[in-house]
């Protein structure tokens, strides 16, 4: 089982920057994929960066050039910088990981934080 904290979340005005923060615990062998999700009132979840094991990262286009994701493997901590934040950037942020349960685990399984709010407004 993998547990999942997330902090960081709060208000900023348009512009701002916030950093959110997912460290994972519990019994995993490796952790593969880490990304950040976002859910806005009323609409579906939706992609926002994900980084792989090796570091490479893919971003939605609404944040590019403002976001970045990044990991520490060390502390199993996956880190989003939001900056440039604007209005619909407002919603909830979730994290995601991907883990492969222990050597030799022919699957991956995915594991969700609770969610952390971001509310961007003047």
């Amino acid at each position: 089982q993998v547990q999942l904290v997330e902090s960081g979340g709060g208000s900023a005005q348009p512009g701002g920057s916030l950093r959110l923060s997912c460290a994972a615990s519990g019994r995993f062998f490796k952790i593969n994929g880490m990304g950040w999700y976002r859910q806005a009132a009323g609409k579906e979840r939706e992609s926002a960066a994900v980084i792989s094991s090796g570091g490479s990262t893919n971003y939605a286009d609404f944040v590019k050039g403002r976001f970045t994701i990044s990991r520490d493997n060390a502390k199993n901590t996956v880190y989003l910088q939001m900056n440039s934040l604007k209005p619909e950037d407002t919603a909830v942020y979730y994290c995601n990981v991907r883990v492969r349960p222990f050597i030799g685990a022919l699957y991956e399984s995915d594991y969700w934080g609770q969610g952390t709010q971001v509310t961007v407004s003047s």
